[in-house]
């Protein structure tokens, strides 16, 4: 006899793991299914910002911005281990976009989401530090504002896991490869490295993110009736090219922009590109072109040139843009647009486009749109509601990490920041009774210790290497080849 739920989540990306979240929260017997990690593909691939999005203002998404700039409020206060403000620094290139209208935009940013509780935007005289010899000589005057950092991917895995404590059952390296239905319900067939089941579902909610159009082709016969446009976004990642914690903004002579953010400490982040994509979504790589790009668009700015052969790593991800017939794809709508069948029997609800930002307002609005077709219990609840590790006193990060060194004096100043960053209030699960770092297991050097990988397998669904050093942890760019084949074949042995 098949397992029976209420809601069947498909896709372990942002989306997908935000509304299995609100979905158990309410009351729903929830399941959540991947065919590989969570976040493994889109949402660990985006340029980290929990943010208004300062350039949709010029295409006139006002509400949009708006919305996002109330959820940066709502996010910051609930993950604050997680997401921390950042500020960013705008170089005004006179050949460019003019001074008023920077000014302009940043007021309006400033003031569009209500009361906010960042800096608001100013001036900035780039001739002198930490700016100074850094960018080059010609740039003399620039804007400076606030946004927010985030680890994607742990937003995602601490959304899932949320999920899970609330009832949900959360399957990774879970494949939906068939779905039936009838006038009450859906029949999933999923498939694992186990072998096949299957599960009934009262609805289902296609969260596959750029795999959307083929998981409704599995349960419709055709796409829905939206239309999408698969847009590439890459980044690269080179040793740190400026001191401080400030971002810069860069505009481009093709009116997009570029991000370079301090990255894991030793590191810059430099991106995005926005490329159509037609290729395989489940290899998705940076091109010579994009790379290129990326270098070209920084070295315009900075005093010392990018050049390819300094880049320590990189990554791409493919968005799902719902096709609003935009003219490029940097101009292509980031709002979210819902497909909701519902004639003919069970309903299926289907999620195009979103950003990381209004993740948790779309888990909200998905359900609010089902509920028009389907009885759904609970009311909205997340606004207030941390995600695990979250829970600090006045959600403040420093006062918490002070008092973590001082219980924890025997752990090294740089791993307790970097575990306060990742598990927050839940760092004493990680550590457990320990009492020095030779009771944390196995040494893989770089901070990372054998309790940290248990904690991983035990409650963040990790079950590879790569879902460890790679999505719930960027250790991956920190440890050399020798550590890293050590976790490896520690995965190995559990398997």
């Amino acid at each position: 006899m098949s397992a029976i739920y209420d809601l069947l989540v498909i896709g372990g990306g942002i989306n997908g793991a935000g509304i299995a979240r609100d979905a158990a929260g309410r009351g729903m017997r929830v399941l959540l299914v991947e065919k590989d990690d969570l976040a493994s593909h889109t949402s660990s691939a985006s340029t980290k910002l929990v943010h208004g999005g300062l350039r949709y203002l010029e295409h006139y998404e006002f509400r949009l911005v708006a919305e996002s700039l109330r959820e940066r409020e709502v996010l910051l206060r609930n993950a604050p281990h997680i997401i921390w403000p950042l500020r960013f620094v705008m170089p005004h290139e006179p050949t460019m976009r003019p001074k008023w209208m920077l000014r302009l935009g940043l007021v309006l940013y400033d003031r569009i989401g209500g009361k906010m509780s960042l800096p608001r935007s100013k001036r900035v005289d780039l001739r002198i530090a930490p700016h100074r010899g850094v960018l080059q000589d010609r740039l003399a005057a620039g804007f400076e504002y606030s946004d927010c950092w985030v680890e994607d991917a742990r937003l995602v895995v601490l959304s899932a896991k949320d999920a899970e404590e609330r009832g949900a059952e959360v399957l990774v390296r879970t494949e939906c490869t068939d779905l039936e239905r009838s006038a009450e319900s859906w029949s999933a067939a999923l498939r694992d490295k186990e072998g096949e089941r299957k599960v009934s579902a009262r609805a289902v909610i296609n969260a596959a993110g750029p795999f959307v159009d083929r998981v409704a082709k599995v349960a419709l016969g055709q796409g829905t009736p939206a239309h999408l446009r698969l847009v590439k976004g890459s980044h690269i990642i080179v040793s740190r090219r400026f001191p401080g914690e400030h971002a810069y903004i860069f505009q481009q002579p093709d009116g997009r922009i570029v991000f370079a953010i301090p990255y894991e400490r030793d590191f810059t982040l430099i991106g995005t590109t926005d490329l159509l994509h037609e290729g395989n979504l489940d290899a998705v790589r940076i091109s010579d072109e994009e790379t290129r790009y990326l270098c070209d668009a920084a070295s315009r700015y900075f005093a010392s040139a990018i050049t390819v052969e300094e880049i320590a790593s990189t990554y791409a991800g493919v968005r799902p843009l719902y096709e609003d017939n935009a003219a490029s794809n940097s101009t292509v709508t980031r709002d979210y647009v819902f497909e909701l069948e519902a004639e003919g029997g069970a309903p299926i609800l289907s999620v195009y486009g979103g950003k990381i930002t209004t993740y948790r307002k779309l888990a909200e609005h998905a359900l609010d749109r089902l509920g028009k077709v389907l009885a759904l219990p609970g009311k909205p609840w997340t606004a207030h509601a941390p995600l695990p590790g979250g829970d600090m006193p006045d959600g403040d990060f420093a006062a918490f990490l002070w008092r973590a060194s001082e219980r924890y004096s025997w752990v090294p100043p740089e791993m307790l920041l970097r575990l306060a960053r990742a598990y927050g209030t839940r760092m004493d699960r990680v550590l457990g009774t320990a009492t020095s770092l030779d009771d944390l297991g196995q040494d893989f050097g770089g901070t990372l210790f054998e309790a940290e990988l248990r904690y991983l397998v035990d409650q963040e669904f990790a079950r590879t290497a790569e879902d460890a050093l790679w999505r719930r942890s960027k250790l991956g760019l920190h440890l050399p080849t020798q550590a890293r084949q050590a976790v490896a074949e520690w995965f190995a042995a559990r398997a």
